[in-house]
């Protein structure tokens, strides 16, 4: 058997990693460079070298370097393993996050943590390369946890701010609790299958096709329960809007390569246990398609340009998790692989329109960027376009093929169908809003203007009718190559990145989803001249809807830009709902998190803390306080006191007795 050393691939970061941690601080710059670049360019390398040699190898190929835990007839190995699916993960990987690390050269090349930075970016694809490539589910745990360590560290990379710190810590804890579920679901499969492999789990309920729902179904919905947690879904999403904080390299990497697609994956990864679960497939349905919806409604009204962008992640993860929920599992996948490019592409974009307006992120003071910044400008457009769903740039073909899943899926559902329809819209407007307000009308750099959707005076807690920009430290000006480059390869990538799965409706052999079969099952799709009408007319009118979309924008953000205030005008509340994001975070703040900090403050600290474990210590402190002065008293050395004490116990006893022997004679 070919010895592919796949434990290689996440080792070379994590030695990355530790070179810079403990050195990096000592370092050039230009030395951390080199380590953060070599150790995340060796593990593209490696991959390109393993799809080479694919097509000869024998699927799943699993390399065991060694037991791991061993109790009785439990047994967890150190087993890495390939197929098809992670093959696409690892390109993903290693493919956009190699992108990203070129990047941060020149987006972080000011940072006085500039060792740390890129040693935190080094640990994060350790962890993600070995959550896609671990054999079993507590490998996969470890990495899966890893990646949450990581995501907190850079997150959090600027601690001394405040809005970072707490970020980092609202992300660590938020997937705390998505966390608990997937060791639940482990604990489940100890219990019925006696092991955590996937090979052994998979195949033992290959081997028993009457085992449906019950227990599979209890495992599914644990494991959702986690996925929504890691790819912030309904209703853990709240920590990704504040994970903007961080860094904009961050934001990438969390947003399109790694963090957030690990939800996605494992319910891919355990399609066998998802397939004998029609209920839970159907929750994983409805939460995308829901989560999908709300998050775009928000994004509308969003003005801070990466927090568009962060709810327009959460939104396209629910695209992500309606198609693994319609069974339609490789087109969740190949949605992920093209998200990937799009989104890091508009996030490090942005990072671009940032570093141009020397640190300001708020579209209200940019606008008639397009001919300062014009790499960034074309680049960007091509990701918004992919975004929107244009034919033929790569989000249209991997969002249709998901919209058709669902429209056709025994599971699935018109109505599925039309919320996702009516997001991708959505979609559109508030991608092209963001276009718009960045690289057309006047110049706002210098004094930004209340936003051109403002809410009347009541209605905001702002009441400040003009917003001062901070001064620009420099003029407006382009990014260097070294952030530019990773640009362009990401914005060829959106645009023909979704051909490979081209459908066949439009005349394509969709060779992605075809590749995905053998490890995440066929596509519940028919194929016959009437199966390829339907799906030509569904892609017509989800075209059309993104042309609508972007129709919107261009009206309310070029051609009338009156408009949004007069609108929001007339609808206030409406308006202050979605500016508020719904005030999730105040609901979350006042029914989860304040009974906590009670219990925690005074329940745990006043009561318990104080009270018992103090005051338990103290009391006995001052009993034995109390009892060595009383026996300091009788051993005075004084006889005479002797014989005092002597009598007044011998009295004491006496009585004792007397009492017993009265209560004895009275109850007989």
């Amino acid at each position: 058997m070919t010895d592919l050393h796949l434990w290689l691939i996440p080792l070379v970061p994590l030695a990355g990693f530790l070179v810079n941690g403990l050195l990096g601080r000592k370092f050039q710059k230009r030395v951390v460079t080199t380590v953060a670049l070599v150790a995340s360019l060796i593990p593209l390398l490696q991959v390109a070298v393993i799809v080479t040699k694919f097509g000869s190898l024998a699927l799943p190929h699993i390399e065991n370097l060694g037991p791991w835990i061993q109790a009785g007839s439990f047994h967890a190995d150190f087993s890495f393993q390939l197929d098809q699916l992670t093959l696409v993960m690892l390109s993903v990987v290693t493919g956009v996050g190699f992108l990203i690390h070129i990047y941060s050269v020149g987006y972080m090349g000011e940072e006085d943590g500039y060792w740390r930075f890129f040693a935190y970016m080094n640990l994060f694809l350790f962890f993600m390369l070995t959550l896609v490539l671990a054999e079993n589910f507590l490998l996969m745990f470890v990495g899966w946890e890893g990646v949450g360590l990581a995501s907190y560290l850079l997150i959090g990379f600027w601690y001394t701010r405040d809005a970072a710190a707490n970020a980092g810590k609202k992300a660590f804890i938020v997937n705390r609790i998505g966390d608990f579920g997937v060791l639940l679901a482990m604990f489940l499969l100890i219990e019925h299958f006696g092991s955590v492999s996937f090979t052994e789990v998979f195949s033992a309920i290959a081997a028993h096709p009457a085992w449906q729902g019950g227990f599979l179904t209890a495992i599914a919905l644990f494991i959702v329960l986690g996925a929504t947690g890691k790819s912030a879904q309904i209703p853990l999403y709240v920590w990704l809007p504040d994970a903007m904080e961080g860094p904009t390299p961050v934001s990438a990497l969390i947003h399109a390569a790694t963090m957030v697609t690990a939800g996605v994956y494992i319910v891919a990864r355990t399609h066998v246990i998802f397939d004998r679960s029609p209920y839970a497939l159907a929750i994983v349905a409805i939460i995308g398609v829901a989560t999908a919806f709300f998050a775009a409604t928000i994004g509308l009204v969003q003005t801070d340009i990466k927090r568009v962008l962060a709810y327009s992640t959460i939104s396209q993860l629910g695209y992500m998790f309606l198609g693994c929920g319609v069974a339609a599992y490789s087109a969740g996948i190949f949605h992920l692989v093209t998200h990937a490019f799009f989104k890091a592409l508009l996030f490090l974009a942005a990072g671009s329109v940032i570093h141009a307006l020397s640190g300001e992120q708020d579209m209200r003071a940019m606008g008639g960027l397009r001919q300062k910044i014009p790499i960034t400008f074309w680049t960007m457009t091509a990701a918004v376009l992919a975004i929107s769903g244009f034919p033929p740039l790569a989000g249209f073909v991997s969002k249709d093929e998901i919209l058709y899943q669902t429209f056709i899926a025994p599971n699935g559902g018109k109505l599925l169908w039309a919320i996702g329809l009516l997001t991708a819209g959505l979609t559109s407007f508030y991608m092209f809003r963001l276009w718009y307000l960045t690289f057309f009308g006047e110049s706002r750099t210098q004094t930004a203007a209340i936003e051109e959707e403002a809410a009347p005076v009541h209605a905001r807690s702002d009441t400040k009718l003009v917003l001062e920009a901070e001064p620009q430290a420099h003029p407006v000006h382009e990014s260097p190559w070294i952030m530019l480059g990773p640009l362009v390869i990401l914005a060829i990538l959106s645009v023909i990145g979704g051909w490979m799965g081209w459908p066949e409706g439009l005349g394509g052999s969709n060779w992605f989803s075809r590749f995905l079969e053998p490890a995440v099952g066929v596509l519940p799709a028919p194929s016959s001249p009437e199966s390829h009408l339907t799906e030509l007319i569904l892609a017509l009118v989800s075209t059309f809807v993104a042309a609508s979309g972007w129709l919107a924008a261009h009206i309310m953000y070029y051609a009338r830009p009156e408009l949004p205030a007069r609108l929001t005008a007339q609808f206030p509340a409406r308006y202050a709902l979605l500016k508020n994001k719904y005030w999730v975070d105040e609901i979350y703040a006042a029914i989860v998190v304040a009974p906590v900090l009670f219990i925690a403050r005074w329940v745990l600290a006043v009561l318990i803390d104080r009270g018992l474990i103090d005051g338990g210590s103290l009391t006995a402190g001052y009993s034995a306080q109390g009892l060595g002065a009383l026996v300091a008293r009788i051993q005075s050395g004084n006889i005479r006191s002797y014989a005092g004490w002597l009598a007044f116990f011998a009295a004491a006893l006496l009585a004792a007795s007397y009492f017993g022997w009265t209560t004895h004679f009275f109850l007989q």
